[in-house]
């Protein structure tokens, strides 16, 4: 053998050499020591643990602090969670079905486990670790342990505690003890800690009276009880907690705890309307509620409030809000017999009142008590603002520079064609509204036309903007976006809102036309964290300009105007009245300078589902509009909460007079043209007995530019309404009586 033969089979041997050597080192052999080695590791550590882990004592969260509401002075308004809103009870008292029908929502195999889901937790600990948060199953007395012992806080730590907390307290307690500790600790919203609380929160009755079916709906709630909450629940919420309760009653049937037939005719079993907690009754409830509302909208949720620890002081000025209080008594509910009466029955009254230079909310009036009537009247948005908005078209027209068929600058001076039931030219939808008690007036001028709360003027005046035109501006002001087609028949506020809502509108008017978002939350701390209040005014809505020119404009309808209830020589005042379709709402919306306040009365029905209805003949008054009692209501408050009055005075600058041309007078047919007379009054009378007849047939102007969108066969049918009386036609057709939406 040569050299080189040599040196090759070395080379040979070496290589065998080491593959024996890798292959020593990987055998099965190797790995299985290396993989129980770690194994006895770990059980060594969890031994460890276990030893150093013991039960502590139940933690500050099993044991809730209050939260305390302060008026802005700083003395006490109300203190909930004062006693957290849990009984606790057997769970001999809860129906077998219902403790088998949270078993089967959360932990089917309870009875059978050692309280522990290791898959479950391991996963979690890896969501954690990874910061996908509180992902990851836990059985039930995993989650007993956390609500008792632990604390919420989403940590490695806090995991592996629970995981050996569990594992003790179920060797050391009956699965019994432990459904009892877990019902009785859960939170399921609405304030309510606790089964017992739960049953009565959500279906009026004790969790011993609870059937299968509520019991699912509670344990399918635990999941997320704010978004499930039937009452609160978007349509994707209702469907969830739907699908929910569905797989709580087929998991029943599957581990043999309820027949397929029953459940087979089971429905869901809709809540009862949520009640104001103990404690809320009279307008407390209303405030404590717009304060919870707003802390949310500022992201402090349901949860972390109900946590406890907050210290809220709210915006209402005490001596204020009892003199809204007062005023509502004297000049509204002192003359109303709700027992005998069943229009008085059904009248329900709302109030706002903000500081227009700083959008505080200083007074609110919910209604006739938080625990008797729940809903919040000053917060609803379930009624239409009425001719409040005519003033928001004016402000359109003025922010837009607008003009009139005729060419002319829309301002305070400019004239209209008055006529009742005159229709719109212009528009691709028809519109013919009547005036109130059907009067036409004689080429009145804008101001005129706002002093009576003319229709006709108002709804060509909303064409010749542009609804679109008009929309921007409302939303601009703060008009919500509910119910708001962009359509002639806005004019006569037909959209939805409240008397929040329109309380900052006008603010805003008032504020020269910087916006105003009213505000209730004057601070909420906590020692964990702190809420960041509402910045209650903004940049410029529309122009002062514009703003100044409106304030103008609704100074005369309190001085001469539908509004003159609420004159008076202690304050200088704007405002406007509006009474909505078929008399379902009246409104008194109006500021001095240093005060904004909406006043609104609703007709909702008594009967089971409520509904809206007439307030005629509210304490025997026949019509009940928003010069009447809104009126005297916003009066009496203002007086007082001014303390006698005040020497304020509006600080007007540009006002626009608008242009008032020359022309004809208007002939006896409405014509497709805006025809002012001559001599325009400032005070039109009603036309009584005109001397032509307006024509029963509207004709269409000589001027093809002019020509009509409709010629109408007769007269456009209208619902007759006290002060918003015009309907717009659904569909574009002409001769509908009800509006849009309703």
């Amino acid at each position: 053998m040569g050299r080189a033969d040599a040196r090759r089979a070395q080379g040979r041997e070496a290589r065998r050499a080491g593959s024996g050597g890798k292959r020593r080192l990987f055998t099965w052999r190797g790995i299985l020591g290396t993989f129980f080695g770690l194994c006895l590791l770990g059980m060594g550590a969890f031994a460890a643990l276990y030893v150093y882990v013991d039960v502590p004592e139940a933690n500050a969260q099993a044991q809730k602090q209050s939260n305390v509401y302060k008026y802005s002075d700083g003395t006490l308004l109300a203190r909930s969670n004062s006693d957290v809103n849990r009984e606790i009870v057997d769970l001999g008292v809860v129906p077998k079905s219902v403790q088998h029908a949270f078993v089967a929502a959360e932990n089917k195999s309870f009875y059978r486990d050692q309280g522990v889901d290791l898959k479950g937790t391991a996963r979690g600990v890896i969501n954690t670790l990874s910061g996908k948060g509180k992902q990851g199953g836990s059985t039930i007395t995993q989650q007993y342990v956390k609500n008792y012992y632990l604390t919420q806080d989403q940590t490695v730590t806090r995991k592996l505690k629970e995981l050996v907390i569990s594992l003790k307290v179920d060797q050391r307690t009956k699965k019994d003890d432990i459904l009892a500790g877990y019902l009785n600790t859960v939170y399921y919203g609405r304030g309510a800690s606790g089964i017992q609380a739960a049953a009565q929160a959500y279906y009026g009755v004790d969790a011993k009276d609870l059937d299968t079916s509520q019991g699912a709906y509670l344990a399918a709630l635990l999941q997320a009880p704010s978004q499930y909450d039937w009452a609160v629940a978007s349509a994707s919420g209702k469907k969830l907690v739907k699908e929910r309760w569905a797989y709580t009653l087929n998991n029943m049937v599957d581990e043999g705890w309820l027949d397929r037939a029953e459940r087979d005719r089971m429905t869901f079993p809709v809540p009862d309307a949520p009640k104001a907690a103990p404690g809320m009754d009279g307008q407390t409830g209303y405030l404590v509620e717009a304060a919870n509302d707003e802390m949310e909208r500022q992201g402090i949720t349901e949860e972390m409030r109900e946590s406890g620890g907050w210290t809220v002081t709210l915006n209402i000025d005490k001596k204020r809000q009892k003199q809204l209080e007062k005023s509502v008594d004297r000049q509204l509910e002192n003359q109303l017999d709700r027992e005998k009466s069943k229009v008085d029955a059904t009248v329900q009254a709302g109030a706002t009142s903000v500081d227009p230079k700083t959008g505080k909310v200083v007074a609110l009036y919910g209604g006739v008590g938080a625990t008797e009537h729940y809903i919040s009247n000053a917060t609803r948005q379930d009624y239409q603002p009425a001719s409040t908005f005519k003033p928001l078209v004016l402000a359109s027209a003025l922010e837009n520079g607008a003009k009139t068929r005729n060419g002319d600058l829309i301002g305070l001076n400019t004239v209209y064609d008055g006529t009742s039931k005159r229709p719109v030219v212009g528009s691709d939808t028809p519109f013919a509204p009547q005036n109130e008690d059907d009067i036409s007036y004689d080429s009145p001028t804008v101001r005129t036309a706002m002093d009576k709360s003319i229709n006709a003027v108002f709804a060509q005046m909303v064409v010749d903007v542009t609804p679109s035109a008009v929309k921007k501006t409302a939303l601009d002001l703060g008009v919500p976006d509910k119910n708001f087609p962009e359509r002639p028949a806005i004019t006569l506020g037909t959209m939805n809102a409240s008397t929040w809502d329109m309380a900052g509108v006008y603010a805003t008017l008032d504020n020269h036309g910087k916006k105003v978002t009213p505000t209730i939350v004057k601070s909420a701390v906590h020692r964990d964290r702190t809420m960041q209040p509402v910045d209650g005014v903004g940049g410029q809505a529309i122009s002062r300009a514009s703003a100044d020119t409106v304030t103008k404009a609704l100074t005369e309808v309190v001085d001469i105007g539908s509004g003159r209830e609420a004159n008076s020589s202690a304050y200088d005042a704007a405002g406007k009245t509006g009474t909505s379709e078929n008399n379902k709402a009246a409104w008194f919306t109006a500021y001095t300078p240093e005060l904004t306040t909406a006043v609104a009365l609703f007709g909702e029905s008594t009967q089971e589902g409520g509904g809206q209805v007439s307030l005629t003949g509210t304490a025997n008054s026949g019509r009940a509009n928003g010069g009447g009692f809104p009126a005297k209501i916003w009066a009496d408050y203002t007086l007082g909460a001014l303390g006698g009055g005040s020497d304020a005075t509006f600080d007007l600058q540009g006002v626009e007079r608008g242009e008032t041309a020359v022309t004809e007078t208007p002939s006896a047919t409405p014509s497709e043209t805006e025809t002012p007379s001559a001599t325009p009054s400032e005070e039109p009378t009603p036309s009584e007995t005109p001397s032509e007849t307006p024509s029963e047939e509207p004709t269409p102007s000589e001027t093809p530019s002019e020509t009509p969108t409709w010629t109408p066969s007769g007269t456009p049918s209208t619902t007759k309404d006290p002060e918003d009386g015009g309907v717009e036609p659904p569909g574009g057709r002409p001769g509908a009586d009800t509006l849009p939406g309703q």
